[in-house]
């Protein structure tokens, strides 16, 4: 059997803090997110803290789909593991539109067996902003949200 799976961690800024503490709103963006990345969803479960803030988890064949927010700080923090077909690329442009978010820092991390042998392998960092005519920083890391993966 394949061990090899994408996993993509991102951070989100500058979202909308109201839309963060939404329980029923993140649940619903979230499923949206796998089904995007065309990932089969299996069950999920969310939580909501108090005084705020959403935590939960998408549970989908290839693997799972994790959300943590701090609404206070207009920050959330996405986990997407995925085996399989999969793209969290198409997950991670769901996201990014539904939190409103104003800035975003991506890794796409390769694991298991793979192209790469057994080991952990990153394939992308990127940092981005939403406003496509937002400047690029000097040291060329920072892409608009369009990221042109090909997906």
């Amino acid at each position: 059997m394949d061990t090899f799976g994408r996993h993509l961690l991102v951070e989100y800024r500058g979202c909308d803090g109201e839309l963060l503490n939404d329980l029923d709103f993140i649940e619903v963006l979230m499923k949206r997110a796998a089904v995007a990345a065309r990932a089969t969803i299996v069950t999920s479960t969310f939580h909501m803290f108090a005084p705020q803030g959403v935590s939960g988890v998408v549970v989908v064949q290839e693997s799972h789909l994790s959300i943590h927010t701090w609404p206070e700080r207009g920050y959330a923090a996405v986990d997407f593991y995925t085996c399989g077909d999969c793209k969290p690329e198409l997950a991670h442009q769901e996201l990014l539109a539904g939190l409103r978010a104003r800035a975003f820092e991506l890794m796409l991390v390769h694991r298991g067996d793979g192209a790469h042998g057994s080991c952990l392998h990153m394939e992308r960092h990127l940092r981005g902003v939403s406003d496509p005519m937002a400047p690029v920083c000097a040291s060329g890391d920072v892409v608009s949200a369009s990221l042109g993966w090909g997906v």
